[in-house]
């Protein structure tokens, strides 16, 4: 019985690590996506096509869809020619962990993460050359 609950442990454990290295890296994604964008409003459907993608091509399954949220307070003042501009991005991801059957653990577990891109500044705004 020891066994089996030792190894039930490892396996939740190293499931909640790599779903959590996978939102890491989604939200990089998306983020580095957004900061290509021309308008905020592009930006943020980028990155929250994109986030939502790479969970689903990770087969990390949120809970009621997830939530991907995007900042792009900075795309403004990057339009006015100010330098050192950002675009984040949050994802919040409840998933299930249940499945394990482990005595004592919780059912799901929130994954979260949030990544900054600097908003490129060689990028086009569409106004010519």
């Amino acid at each position: 019985m020891f066994m089996l609950l030792t190894i039930s442990l490892v396996v939740l454990a190293g499931r909640v690590a790599t779903a959590g290295n996978t939102v890491t890296a989604v939200a990089g994604n998306a983020a580095r996506e957004a900061s290509l964008a021309r308008t905020a409003g592009a930006a943020v459907a980028t990155a929250t096509s994109s986030a939502r993608a790479g969970l689903a091509a990770q087969s990390i399954n949120c809970q009621g869809g997830g939530n991907v949220s995007v900042d792009v307070s900075g795309f403004g003042p990057a339009a006015r020619g100010v330098p050192g501009q950002v675009v984040a991005v949050g994802i919040d991801c409840v998933v299930a962990i249940g499945d394990l059957g482990l005595p004592g653990a919780p059912g799901t577990r929130t994954l979260s993460d949030r990544a900054v891109s600097p908003i490129d500044p060689n990028r086009s705004s569409g106004g010519g050359p």
